[in-house]
Parts: structure tokens; sequence; C-alpha cells
């Protein structure tokens, strides 16, 4: 790597820490249409879950990242679901603060460490994360975190690479979340329970707000 490309990729490194710094649950949203996301978001914000990640499972994803951009001027917005260099591009230029994928590609690490805007790549073993680091990735998304480990991966992995941290996302629970939460080398968790389908079908956005300030309280202290 070039001087100039490691010391981006080390302040991207800071972002993405002050993100995830910010909320202990990254709610995993995917969203239809403007009523839906305007009432979804403003209900998580208005909990205290500032973070939220929108995903590029629907048509609708990149235009809900522009009118929560417009709409929540206070909340970090992430675009989720990114694969392809094409996507990452699209998701900045809608205004995305940062950039999550289930997996990744050298093609799409590549891209992403000449950015500004972070990216937060998915990994599910120890091999993918060497060959991460060796582009400068130090954050990482664990997906899916349940099926490749969960915690005793986490503790595992903490030993021999202790510089490395992260969300770990899939098969997060609030029955399970504040286990992720006490680990060194856990961030934050990403999750899809703060939004119950009947609770956005019925547009219940206060029951979502009270998800979410019960997901403000699972953070424990670190060991």
């Amino acid at each position: 790597m070039t001087s100039s490309i490691t010391t981006l990729m080390q302040s991207n490194t800071k972002k993405l820490d002050q993100i995830c710094a910010s909320a202990p649950v990254i709610p995993v949203l995917t969203l239809d249409n403007a009523k839906q996301a305007i009432g979804v978001g403003k209900a998580l914000v208005d909990g205290g879950l500032v973070v939220l990640e929108i995903t590029l499972r629907s048509d609708y994803g990149l235009t809900a990242i522009k009118q929560l951009k417009q709409a929540l001027p206070n909340a970090i917005i992430g675009a989720g679901t990114v694969i392809t260099p094409q996507q990452y591009e699209a998701c900045v230029e809608a205004g995305a603060d940062f950039i999550v994928s289930p997996g990744f590609t050298d093609e799409l690490l590549k891209y992403a460490s000449q950015s500004t805007v972070p990216l937060l790549p998915g990994i599910g073993s120890v091999s993918e994360a060497m060959q991460a680091m060796a582009l400068g990735y130090r954050r990482f998304k664990l997906f899916p975190a349940a099926v490749v480990g969960g915690v005793d991966f986490l503790k595992a992995i903490g030993g021999p690479i202790s510089e490395l941290k992260f969300c770990p996302t899939g098969g997060i629970k609030p029955t399970n979340a504040a286990e992720y939460l006490a680990l060194k080398n856990v961030m934050c968790v990403g999750g899809t329970w703060l939004t119950p389908a009947d609770a956005v079908q019925q547009e219940n956005w206060q029951a979502i707000e009270d998800l979410a300030k019960k997901a403000c309280t699972l953070a424990l202290p670190k060991n």
C-alpha cells in the first residue's frame, strides 16, 4: 500500500470507531417507501439508536438513504448489502456515511480503500480477516455471526489478532446481544429485531421507539 492509502485507511478506521461507539446496536433495515422510512427512522433515532444501516435488499434502498439523510440530519446513515464498486459509488452519491458488505471481493476492498467513506467488510473466517488486513482493514462485520461461531469465534480470534474489532450481525437477538457486547473486540452489534413486521405494517412507531430504548440498555462494561 502507498503511504497515502495507508493514511486514508487509518482515518477510515477511526471513523468506524466513532460511528460504532455512537450506539450499541445498529438496526439493519430493509425499507419499501418514504412513509415507512421516515416513521421507522425517526422512531429509532428518538429511541437513542442514531446509527442506521439501510440495506440494498429493496429497490427503494438508495432513495431511502437520500430521504433519511435529509429528514434526520443528526443520524448516521449507512448502506448495507453492498457487494460491488458500482453499488458503493451509488451509495456514496446518495449520501451514505459508511458502507457495509456481507462479504468481500478484492475489487470491492481495493475500491473502498481509496474512498473517504469507510467500508465495514463482512468476514466469516480468520483467513478472510487476514486477506482484508493485508489491505489495511481492521474493523469488520462478522456475518452471519451465529452461523460462523458467534461469541466463541470472537473470543478465539481476540487472542491471536487482538487489533481487530467487530460488529457481529446475523442471529443477534435481545437475549444474546449483551453477551456479544461484553467482548473486548466487539464495538456494537447489528440486528433486525428492532423493526417487527407487524409494528411496521401497523405504523406503530411508538413500539419501535420502545424497542430502541431497550436496546440502548444492552451494553455492558467490558471485562
